[in-house]
């Protein structure tokens, strides 16, 4: 909270985030009847995927370990949030062979090629799920 009891700048920004996201609201309901069923669809993900980033640097930030994985191939959604590119992944866990599928945002600067090293980190959201947490190399 900001002075007198305000919310900062962000906090508005966040709540209206989640609003939209949930498609609840005064700003959820608006843009879910302006864009229709497809393209909400369309922000949805966007919003999950910048969000996931977020909880991402949250976690690493907090000294959660890594799990390293090999990028087994790397396709293209089409797909851009902040000019960064939306890519999906398939991953081999080290170690193991368990294969591990993500749809996430790479930088631009780093999209990852197959056969190189990339960690993950588990979601702590949705059990045996993983995030994208980059190469270790910060651009």
């Amino acid at each position: 909270m900001g002075l007198f009891g305000r919310k900062n700048r962000e906090q508005q920004a966040a709540e209206i985030i989640s609003k939209v996201a949930s498609g609840k609201g005064f700003y959820g309901r608006t843009t879910r009847a302006f864009l229709g069923q497809e393209d909400f669809a369309k922000v949805q993900q966007s919003i999950g995927a910048y969000q996931s980033g977020h909880d991402v640097r949250q976690l690493l930030a907090a000294g959660v370990p890594t799990v390293p994985a090999i990028v087994v191939s790397v396709a293209d959604t089409g797909r851009l949030i902040n000019y960064d590119p939306v890519v999906d992944l398939v991953l081999q866990l080290s170690g193991t062979d368990a294969a591990v599928t993500l749809r996430t945002i790479v930088s631009k600067l780093r999209i990852p090629r197959t056969g190189d090293q990339v960690h993950l980190i588990a979601d702590p959201s949705t059990p045996g799920a993983y995030l994208y947490a980059g190469d270790g190399v910060n651009p």
